[in-house]
């Protein structure tokens, strides 16, 4: 790519402001405005994961504001797709060590100044804008799915704003299995180009229409910046609303003193975490401006604008670099990030991934890591062996327990058809029997009624030997009681049936003498009526009174 020295007298003046919105808890919006860089990343994934992974993207790029390899654009734009790239892993390595930021990501959109050329990173559905001799070109291509639509011709842009997938983001940084590289592109600077960077909580409410004229009508980079937002949230946008302007100033004499400079400010989510940011620059870096009152009156506002700092504005927050902050007794502040900082000989702070000596940082962070997640990993299958003997150890234990109570108890069951005395319960465990038989009786079951067959199949339980022997006494005494009440009950029904039989002999002589009666009668009046033949009726007679 062409240098140009003329092309070394343009700066950049940027700011932002970013606001949490009317529905959100949290600003997982973060952004970055400084003399040679600007981006704009919108996390997403939960209350935490939005947040960490958009700080992760932020200070994973913050080094391209000073590191522009001596104006060559081409190793720029290798830089800035390799920081993405280390951001992308950095998201995805931290996800896996914290369960609870798993599914984190965050879109990235940043554009860097370098020798009179913009070169423009993007990835997901945040935007970047460029307005040039008053005309708004949206320079960006959302990476989402009513953008797939919207190309595809299947639904119209006027369409996709009420789309209920409208923020469905097809790619992106950060814990998914998705292509993270992001789009490069290169467009010769002018000087009065002017940036507008922006989360989907501004451009998905505005019209393109609308920030053109908000761009074109305020000059002044911050009222623009606080317009768009202020406007943004009146339309009823319920995400994180971040704007980043930025402005290319020429610069007549490029060795004069009074050259363009300015802080570079952080906002959203980033701003919680200044001093790593303010090492990698190895500069002082500021909090962005608040938004401002929307309700106030031009009165309050052009007061305010007099004022060094309004009074309802909390002052913001300046971070030294390392160096300063030990000069000045500052304790120092623990990198938390997940590119690791370094601090080269020569006393210069960096976290380019293409740096050699970060390069050799990162692998050596990875080993460590490999390290403790094998140590990690070694100390949970011994906790998990460890509680797994205890399982069985105690399962073992309460095993025994359970036995040796059960052979304190003793009862009588059915042993072959028999009543024998057994030691333990009448029961099992996993097939394991927890009885015995220790005495075998002659008393035979099925000589017992059957109440007593029922009480033995289930076992009569007692505390002791002894009490089983003694039951074991009542029952044969009620065998032999039951087989006693048996006999004499047999006994009776046997003279029953004798007293019957006899008489029915009486009956049935009775009836024969009856009949011998009759028939005497009978020969007698016979005899009588004979008369002439008294012989003959006397015989007859003699006859009736022998059968009589």
């Amino acid at each position: 790519m062409p240098n140009s020295v003329a092309s070394q007298t343009l700066f950049l003046y940027s700011t932002t402001v970013s606001d949490v919105g009317t529905v959100r808890s949290n600003n997982q919006d973060s952004a970055f405005a400084g003399e040679h860089l600007i981006a704009i990343c919108d996390g997403m994934g939960g209350h935490a994961g939005g947040d960490t992974a958009s700080t992760i993207a932020i200070r994973s790029l913050a080094h391209i504001e000073h590191d522009d390899v001596n104006g060559d654009v081409s190793t720029v734009a290798r830089m800035m797709e390799t920081s993405v790239m280390a951001a992308h892993d950095a998201i995805v390595g931290k996800a896996k060590r914290e369960r609870k930021l798993a599914g984190m990501g965050t879109t990235m959109t940043a554009v860097a100044l370098v020798a009179g050329y913009w070169v423009l990173a993007h990835i997901g559905d945040s935007r970047a804008y460029l307005l040039r001799d008053g005309r708004l070109t949206r320079m960006t291509q959302d990476h989402s799915y009513v953008q797939h639509l919207i190309d595809t011709g299947r639904i119209s842009p006027a369409e996709a704003r009420n789309h209920p997938q409208r923020n469905v983001v097809m790619r992106v940084l950060g814990d998914f299995d998705i292509d993270p590289h992001p789009d490069i592109a290169i467009r010769a600077a002018h000087p009065t180009d002017r940036w507008m960077l922006c989360s989907d909580g501004l451009c998905g409410v505005l019209e393109d229409s609308t920030i053109e004229q908000t761009l074109t009508a305020y000059s002044d980079q911050e009222e623009c910046a606080q317009q768009l937002v202020s406007m943004a949230l009146k339309a009823g946008s319920t995400d994180n609303v971040t704007a980043v302007i930025a402005d290319a100033t020429l610069a007549l004499d490029a060795d004069a003193f009074d050259l363009p400079h300015q802080t570079p400010l952080v906002a959203g989510a980033a701003s919680a975490s200044l001093e790593p940011i303010a090492d990698i620059l190895n500069e002082p870096v500021a909090t962005a401006p608040m938004l401002r009152d929307a309700n106030a009156s031009p009165a309050q506002r052009a007061a305010a604008l007099i004022q060094s700092q309004p009074a309802s504005q909390p002052s913001p927050r300046v971070a030294q670099p390392s160096a300063v902050r030990e000069e000045n007794g500052e304790r120092a502040n623990p990198d938390t990030g997940e590119i690791p900082v370094i601090q080269k000989r020569d006393g210069h702070v960096t976290d380019d991934p293409n740096d050699p000596d970060v390069a050799k940082a990162i692998h050596h962070e990875r080993q460590t890591q490999r390290k403790e997640t094998r140590k990690r990993g070694r100390r949970n299958r011994l906790i998990a062996i460890l509680i797994v003997i205890a399982a069985l150890a105690l399962a073992t234990g309460g095993a025994f327990g359970a036995y040796r109570w059960s052979q304190t108890k003793y009862f009588i069951g059915n042993a072959d058809g028999v009543v024998a005395v057994y030691q333990g319960v009448n029961t099992n465990v996993f097939g394991l029997a927890l009885s015995h038989e220790v005495k075998r009786t002659n008393i035979d079951i099925d000589s017992l009624p059957q109440a007593w067959r029922d009480q033995l199949q289930d076992g009569i339980t007692f505390n002791s030997y002894d009490e089983a022997i003694q039951h074991v006494q009542v029952i044969r005494q009620e065998k032999s009681n039951f087989n006693d009440n048996s006999n004499t009950s047999k006994s009776s029904g046997d003279a029953g049936n004798g007293t019957s039989d006899s008489s029915d002999s009486s009956d049935s002589s009775g009836s024969n003498g009856t009949d011998g009666d009759s028939s005497a009668g009978s020969s007698q009046t016979d005899g009588g009526t004979a008369g002439d033949t008294g012989t003959d009726a006397s015989s007859t007679g003699t006859d009736g009174g022998d059968a009589q």
